[in-house]
């Protein structure tokens, strides 16, 4: 079952001879608890189709469906909702609040959503990613490698059905990127959670069940 599909995903930038394709027709698909690296270089598109499949910019035309919902078909407010509860973002640049600790992180948007955290799965996720001697800490006292690993702590928090992962190790050693890979990839199967991760890297994109390459905003 699908549970991640475009359908003609269309996104332009300027008009005229300055129009920029960025997604030109995409049509693209995951299957329940399948983990896709979306791999293609600087410009090729990933990282926009990536937004889209989060709804966190709107297409020029075509739908993005999860669940066999129009994720574009929600007003802006439900739309937030949403991408609060159903999705999981980790950014290359961490996005960690610098004066909170690393439990606050984790924690942070489902407090926003006005839920109490799970503490028993919060701390089965922390206790995955190797987190439960840093939570009392601020997110300025860890290496990098700890405040990704964070960033995914936090992204699990909410239960989200799909993890989005935007050039995750990106900032990363190899040695570090791998470690950090091969966590993402086993919270998210013992989570039975979702993942589509884009990245540049070859040797990352190894590690998923399925790659996908994308070359000027289409899929080849």
């Amino acid at each position: 079952m699908d549970i991640l599909k475009t359908d003609d995903l269309k996104k332009y930038y300027g008009s005229g001879e300055m129009e920029v394709h960025a997604l030109d027709g995409v049509n693209f698909s995951v299957a329940q608890g399948e983990f896709v690296a979306v791999v293609g270089t600087s410009g090729s598109g990933k990282s926009t189709l990536l937004h889209m499949l989060g709804g966190l910019d709107r297409p020029t035309s075509g739908s993005v469906f999860v669940n066999g919902k129009d994720i574009f078909s929600l007003k802006e407010d439900e739309l937030a909702i949403f991408r609060r509860r159903k999705i999981g973002f980790v950014f290359q640049s961490y996005n960690l609040i610098p004066v909170i600790n690393v439990y606050e992180n984790i924690v942070l948007p489902i407090k926003l959503d006005g839920e109490v955290p799970d503490k028993e799965y919060v701390d089965g996720v922390i206790k995955t990613l190797g987190l439960s001697e840093k939570i009392e800490r601020l997110p300025n006292t860890l290496s990098g490698g700890q405040q990704q690993r964070v960033a995914i702590a936090r992204a699990l928090a909410t239960k989200p059905a799909i993890i989005l992962a935007d050039e995750p190790t990106g900032n990363l050693d190899s040695s570090t990127s791998q470690d950090v890979l091969s966590l993402l990839k086993t919270s998210c199967e013992k989570y039975k959670q979702t993942m589509v991760m884009i990245t540049h890297n070859e040797e990352i994109a190894q590690l998923a069940d399925r790659i996908v390459r994308i070359e000027d905003g289409s899929i080849i």
